[in-house]
């Protein structure tokens, strides 16, 4: 049995409560434009299912009835509350856990799929967390991951690099805009499989968070 949203810690592992605020709001704004992302995220998961750093559980409205459960980590206390209303609504079983992705409170290989979805560009150790997540995934267990990415011109890419070694990460929560997600999951031993680049939003300028990049991997089936 997984630990129930009702669980409590005397510390928070990470605290921005300022940026939790922001967060809730904003990411409700721009859900016309980021749910589109979310289904195409979520379609055809079936079984259990982790989801790492969950926000305000935005995601839990398009898991496809197949799902069984879904246990939600979500370190940040204001979020996890969020995390935890937004569970009751869903159609699907949710269980919102505190935690934080380089230490999941989770037994090895419990899960058929995991997701990430704007989660790994705040992570504070991307190899320990991605460690994690194929060390709860059974063997041949699938990762859908939608997130932030490494902009493709040298100029945007170079402005990434200063922001996320500047102001970036102190005003947003620990985010990164330009690390190399897919580089990462390779590293980490995850078989990358059918992903795609895209603008988000698709319309507009282009700004260092517009590059995203959304897709699916898979963890080996021979041990890590």
């Amino acid at each position: 049995m997984s630990p129930r949203s009702t669980a409590s810690v005397s510390r928070d592992a990470v605290h921005h409560p300022v940026f939790a605020r922001f967060y809730a709001r904003q990411s409700v704004a721009a859900e016309p434009v980021i749910g589109a992302y979310r289904r195409e995220l979520l379609a055809g998961l079936s079984g259990r299912v982790i989801e790492v750093g969950a926000g305000n559980g935005l995601n839990f409205a398009h898991y496809p009835d197949a799902v069984s459960e879904v246990v939600a980590i979500e370190p940040e206390r204001i979020l996890r509350r969020l995390a935890v209303s937004a569970a009751v609504r869903a159609d699907v079983p949710v269980d919102v856990v505190p935690g934080t992705a380089e230490a999941l409170p989770v037994k090895s290989e419990a899960f058929d799929a995991a997701v990430v979805s704007l989660v790994l560009c705040s992570v504070r150790d991307v190899p320990r967390a991605l460690g994690e997540l194929r060390r709860v995934l059974r063997p041949g267990g699938e990762l859908r991951f939608f997130e932030h990415g490494r902009a493709p011109g040298t100029l945007m890419a170079a402005t990434q690099r200063v922001l996320d070694r500047t102001v970036w990460p102190p005003l947003f929560g620990g985010c990164h805009v330009g690390r190399d997600t897919l580089g990462a999951l390779r590293t980490a031993g995850f078989a990358v499989g059918g992903h795609r680049r895209l603008l988000v939003p698709a319309k507009g300028p282009r700004l260092p968070t517009s590059y995203c990049v959304i897709g699916t991997a898979l963890r080996p089936d021979s041990a890590p």
